[in-house]
């Protein structure tokens, strides 16, 4: 028999005082047995839908595609959201996708996020479902790898769309899901990405309340959500620096301007911004000067040479502050030398940038699907993502999902964008499940206020 206390004509009276302990006590389980069912068939249908997780997952790593050259991938996608019954458009931003989940209760509108596009990167990892492919990337043959793991972005979105579908009826308001291309740069004189997403209108018609998107990460043990308030990822600016001297013969080098020395004054002085012009107590700072052209023989001091890199910050401010000391600093050092200068700098994202609200709210929702001891706040990066984007739109949510095996140590877990990057696709309904608890949940909180 259940342990039930039974009250009968017989039971002795109870004062208000005495009872009132009891009382809170059978409503509290009585809460608790409300939530543990739609937890429970929350993990079970995450956890269900593994293999189709691994399969999907896989089929995409072997056939990956560029940036906004995403056709087979935005067609094998959208056919899977179409027979769960969802709307569908196709052709977002090029070749993203917005599908459309209409809960059977009234509520908030939710996006979540995942982005489909691979690397000019060739795959060194020897498994079974190793990327062969070869396409073309600016002008020039590339072999293309999901080297940053948006294969298992798209996976784990189709995976929650399936779930969500099957329990449309217990939906709240309504879910958006974004498949988004480029998210590593849309080609030459071309745009893409998140912000085209957003410029098409994706944030509306439902209006988005708020937005959330995760990243595999291949140092993080497999079972595993790390998160971030506030700043999370750096900003991504990419910039362009033309010298033009004069050109003459490397043996009397007086008679000419040496656009080579100007190029190396250049790239130490922009150092200087970040050791002795920015408060680093702010922020971190990444100043990179990644290639420097310039010359045809040794003996020649040439006229042109063009320096190319990126900037990094965690702090939106600071990020404009640097534009304009590049500027002033490059401008100034070519006019002492003589030398014709331009300068250009392209904003490639924003600072991802979690609000603290909203992460305050969901990280027990993160909890519910992989446990407490496994969720835990991390530090903010200089990597940089275009998920930025929406979170400059609306409040956003972005955290790493664990994808290194069990054991591993960290440090020797190849980085993204390598040719040896390796995800462990075991535990992929991981994120199946922060994503629905994060629907439900937040439905649920926001009815509250």
């Amino acid at each position: 028999m259940s342990n039930w206390l039974i009250f009968t004509p017989n039971t002795k009276r109870m004062s208000i005082k005495s009872i009132f302990p009891f009382c809170i006590l059978v409503f509290s389980i009585a809460v608790g047995s409300a939530q543990t069912p739609l937890q429970n068939v929350l993990d079970t249908k995450a956890h269900a839908i593994s293999p189709k997780l691994i399969e999907w997952r896989r089929h995409v790593h072997q056939n990956p595609e560029l940036g906004n050259r995403e056709f087979k991938t935005m067609e094998y996608i959208a056919a899977h959201l179409k027979s769960l019954g969802l709307e569908v458009t196709t052709g977002v931003a090029k070749t993203g996708i917005v599908a459309i989940l209409k809960g059977g209760k009234p509520g908030p509108v939710i996006a979540l996020r995942a982005d489909i596009d691979g690397l000019p990167v060739k795959e060194r990892v020897d498994v079974p479902y190793k990327s062969t492919v070869v396409t073309e990337y600016n002008g020039n043959p590339v072999s293309v790898m999901h080297a940053c793991g948006h294969d298992t972005h798209i996976s784990i979105l189709m995976g929650t769309a399936e779930v969500l579908s099957s329990m449309k009826k217990e939906i709240a308001g309504t879910v958006k899901f974004f498949f988004q291309p480029a998210e590593e740069g849309a080609p030459v004189n071309e745009e893409g990405g998140a912000a085209l997403m957003i410029k098409e209108g994706v944030l509306e018609n439902p209006k988005v309340d708020a937005v959330f998107g995760l990243h595999i990460a291949s140092e993080l043990e497999i079972g595993k959500i790390k998160y971030v308030p506030g700043a999370m990822m750096a900003s991504s600016d990419w910039f362009t620096i033309k010298i033009k001297g004069k050109q003459t013969h490397g043996s009397t080098p007086w008679t000419g301007i040496d656009p080579i020395v100007v190029g190396t004054q250049i790239i130490n002085n922009l150092q200087t911004i970040v050791s002795r012009q920015e408060d680093l107590t702010v922020a971190p700072l990444v100043i990179t000067v990644g290639k420097f052209h310039s010359g045809v023989r040794a003996n020649i001091i040439p006229e042109y040479a063009e320096l190319e890199g990126t900037i990094r910050t965690l702090d939106s401010k600071m990020q404009k502050d640097v534009h304009e000391k590049m500027k002033k600093i490059v401008k100034h050092i070519a006019e002492s030398w003589g030398a014709e200068i331009e300068c250009t700098i392209e904003t490639k994202t924003l600072v991802t940038y979690n609000n603290p609200s909203l992460v305050s709210m969901m990280i027990p929702s993160l909890e519910r699907a992989t446990g407490k001891e496994n969720t835990t706040q991390g530090r903010w990066t200089t990597g940089a993502e275009d998920f930025s984007y929406f979170g400059e739109k609306t409040p956003a949510f972005f955290f790493n999902l664990g994808g290194m095996p069990k054991g591993l140590n960290p440090e020797k877990a190849a980085p993204h964008h390598t040719p040896d990057f390796f995800i462990d696709d075991s535990m992929l309904d991981v994120g199946v499940k922060a994503f629905c608890n994060i629907v439900f949940d937040y439905a649920a909180l926001k009815s509250k206020k």
